[in-house]
């Protein structure tokens, strides 16, 4: 792979393409949620990307609805590196949805408001993410937001790095609760920039290390639920782990956590 740029060439590699209905659908919830007062800011009708969207338009399609529970005119621009890809979703295309070729240096006009990259660079480099990351983070909007990450076939475990202009703002972890033996069953679910860092003396490991202890300390609220317990384990990180969210969150099998704290040693 090289994300660098050659004059009429998309940046990046054709993924595998695997995708599935509501495989997205934590990482959605959460953007509506966290992201949705920036798009009804926004002064004209904003532009969210679908990066690397996969053999088939679902998640495309999905965004498109669940963001306009926020705002009605937002528009989706599902972007894939595949030609056959992208002629085979222009059945899909309506007001509001279009897709077009492209990668890394997300052929949209103007500045979008949000780009979701979701089991992109799970196959790229360590060293590479960066330069991506800097290279899509370049192009949002000021109030912008990327969201990259990686999630499970039929999206029960998940977590994402949000990023703004600036760079890496916060990391989530996103599981279907009922499914969960223990907090430590979304390393393998890390995006690039972290899981090869899931070893003894890096952020990342001591964190899960800690949700699985606090996890494990709850087991009594189990009786209750699992929610429950998610609770009480999260609750008990919060004076350990600087949380960037709250209860609100929780209850949905989701916390998250700032970047710095997660942050790659060296």
């Amino acid at each position: 792979m090289s994300a660098r740029a050659r004059p009429g060439v998309p940046e990046g590699t054709v993924t595998r393409g695997t995708t599935n209905p509501n495989r997205l659908r934590r990482m959605d919830r959460w953007i509506v949620a966290t992201h949705g007062a920036a798009l009804r800011r926004s002064p004209e009708a904003p532009v969210a990307v679908d990066l690397g969207y996969g053999a088939a338009p679902w998640t495309a399609v999905e965004l498109l609805g669940r963001l306009r529970q926020v705002r009605s005119d937002v528009r989706v621009v599902g972007v894939e590196i595949d030609p056959e890809r992208v002629a085979a979703a222009l059945a899909w295309q309506r007001p509001g949805l279009t897709f077009r070729r492209g990668g890394f240096e997300v052929p949209v006009e103007g500045a979008p408001q949000l780009v979701r990259a979701a089991n992109v660079l799970r196959q790229y480099g360590e060293r590479e993410v960066g330069p991506v990351w800097q290279r899509l983070c370049g192009r949002l909007a000021p109030d912008g937001l990327l969201v990259e990450g990686t999630c499970d076939e039929i999206g029960r475990r998940h977590v994402w790095v949000a990023l703004g202009p600036e760079g890496p703002r916060t990391v989530t972890f996103a599981t279907r609760l009922a499914s969960l033996n223990q907090p430590s069953d979304l390393a393998e679910r890390l995006p690039k920039a972290l899981i090869h860092r899931n070893v003894p003396g890096e952020p990342v490991h001591r964190f899960l290390r800690d949700f699985d202890r606090a996890w494990a300390a709850a087991a009594p609220w189990s009786a209750l639920s699992a929610r429950q317990r998610w609770i009480r384990a999260v609750r008990s990180l919060g004076g350990e782990w600087p949380l960037a969210d709250g209860p609100r969150r929780w209850r949905q099998g989701e916390v998250t956590v700032r970047w710095h704290a997660l942050a790659p040693n060296g």
